[in-house]
C-alpha cells in the first residue's frame, strides 16, 4: 500500500491567495518531508512563476474570469472553462491525489470539482471576511473550509467551518536580523523613523499617487520611505521622478522580495487591507495604516479594517482620501513613539498563530480518512 501522501493545491491570481497556499504546502512537507504537493495554476497569472520560485511544481489550466463589461467575450471563456475542466480531469488521473486543497481563483474551480467527483477529499480555504466567487461555488462540494473571521456561516455551511486564521509566509515570522541590520540591508540610515509603503503584490494606484502629491512634504520631514510601486507602474514613476535627484531619503523599488527584513525596518507601514496582509501585521505586532482597496467584491477589504480600527489596532484612510491625507498621518503617527506602541501592542492580540499547521493537520487527516473510504 502507498502511504506516501499525495496532495494537490489549487488557486492563485495574486499574493493573497498564494502565499497561504505555500505556507499550507511548506506545513505539509514540515510533517511529512517525503510528501508529493502539485499546484495547479491559471495559465498566465501570478502562481506560474511565484509556485516554482518556492521550490513546488506547478501545472498551469487556460481558465480566466467572466468578462462583465463584453459578454461576446464568454464564448471563448466558456470554450477555456470546459477545456480546464478536461486537463484537470486528465491531472487528477495521472497524479492520483489524496486530498485537494482550494485557496481561492479561477483554477480552483475546475481542480476542486474534478477531485469531489472522484470522491477525493476536499479542503478550501477562505481569507477574507467576504468569500470568493469560487469558494461559495465549491462550498457545498468540499469536506472542510477554513476561515479568518467570525460569521462565516452566511456564505458556507456551518458544519464544515473551522476558524483557523490565515497562513502566512514562514519567513516573516523567522526573521532574525535586527531593525538596524535590516536598514542596512535595505541601504537606509539605520537610526532615522522608517515608514514602509505597500500596495500588494500588484501594486496600486492610489498609493503611488499619495506618495508623489507629498515628495517635498516627505524631503522635510527627517523621515525615510520605502517605497514599493508595483511592477505594473514602476516604469512610470520612474520616468516621473527624472530630475529629482534631491530624495535619497526615498527607496523605490518595484517589488520586495525579503519582506521579512523590509517589516523590520519599518516603524510604520502604510498598506491594503486585505486578509493576508493583515494576518500577517497581526503576527508580527506591526503598526499600519489601512488604505482598503474600493475595488474588490463586497468592499471586504475595509470590513477587514474596520475589524482592526474598532479594536484601536490600526488606523484607516479611505481610497479617496488618501492622495490628501494618508502622508500627512503617516508622519505625524510615525514621531509617535506611545502611539506606535498602543497599536503594535493592540494587533498582536488579534494574531492567530499556527494557522498553516492546523490547516496542514487537517489535510492530512483528510488524506488519510479518503484513503481509508477508499
Amino acid at each position: 500500500m502507498d502511504d506516501k501522501l499525495r496532495i494537490i493545491i489549487s488557486g492563485g491570481g495574486t499574493g493573497g491567495h498564494i502565499f497561504p497556499a505555500v505556507s499550507i504546502a511548506n506545513a505539509i512537507k514540515g510533517k511529512h518531508p517525503d510528501a508529493d504537493i502539485l499546484f495547479v495554476g491559471a495559465i498566465g497569472r501570478m502562481e506560474m512563476q511565484r509556485v516554482p520560485a518556492a521550490g513546488y511544481r506547478i501545472v498551469g489550466l487556460p481558465i480566466c474570469g467572466f468578462d462583465r463589461k463584453n459578454m461576446f467575450k464568454n464564448v471563448s471563456v466558456l470554450l477555456k472553462i470546459w477545456k480546464s475542466q478536461r486537463m484537470a480531469k486528465d491531472i487528477i488521473r495521472k497524479f492520483r491525489p489524496m486530498a485537494a486543497v482550494g485557496v481561492g481563483g479561477y483554477a480552483s474551480g475546475p481542480t476542486l470539482n474534478e477531485c469531489a467527483k472522484h470522491g477525493i477529499p476536499c479542503l478550501i480555504q477562505e481569507q477574507n471576511s467576504y468569500a470568493g466567487v469560487t469558494n461559495k461555488i465549491l462550498a457545498k462540494k468540499v469536506d472542510r473550509i477554513c476561515v479568518a473571521y467570525d460569521g462565516m456561516e452566511r456564505f458556507f455551511p456551518a458544519d464544515k467551518i473551522i476558524k483557523t486564521g490565515n497562513p502566512v509566509r514562514q519567513a516573516l515570522l523567522d526573521t532574525a536580523v535586527t531593525q538596524a541590520a535590516a536598514r542596512r540591508s535595505m541601504g537606509l540610515d539605520e537610526t532615522k523613523k522608517t515608514i514602509l509603503i505597500v500596495g500588494g503584490s500588484l501594486g496600486a494606484r492610489t498609493m503611488n499617487e499619495s506618495v508623489m502629491r507629498h515628495l517635498d512634504d516627505m524631503k522635510a520631514s527627517g523621515v525615510q520611505f520605502v517605497w514599493q510601486t508595483g511592477k505594473y507602474y514602476n516604469a512610470s514613476i520612474k520616468e516621473r521622478l527624472k530630475g529629482r535627484d534631491d530624495l535619497p531619503m526615498l527607496k523605490v523599488t518595484d517589488f520586495i522580495s525579503d519582506m521579512g527584513a523590509a517589516y523590520k525596518a519599518a516603524d510604520l507601514v502604510i498598506s491594503r487591507a486585505g486578509a493576508s496582509s493583515i494576518s500577517e501585521f497581526c503576527l508580527i505586532g506591526k503598526p499600519v495604516i489601512l488604505v482598503p482597496s474600493p475595488n474588490v467584491a463586497e468592499d471586504h477589504q475595509t470590513k477587514n479594517a474596520l475589524a482592526l480600527v474598532n479594536k484601536d489596532a490600526a488606523l484607516y484612510v479611505k481610497d479617496a482620501d488618501a492622495p490628501d491625507k494618508v502622508i500627512s498621518l503617516a508622519l505625524d503617527t510615525v514621531k509617535d513613539d506611545a502611539r506606535l506602541a498602543a497599536l503594535s501592542a493592540n494587533i498582536k492580540k488579534l494574531a492567530l498563530p499556527d494557522s498553516a499547521d492546523v490547516i496542514a493537520d487537517e489535510v492530512i487527516r483528510l488524506a488519510r480518512s479518503g484513503k481509508t473510504k477508499h
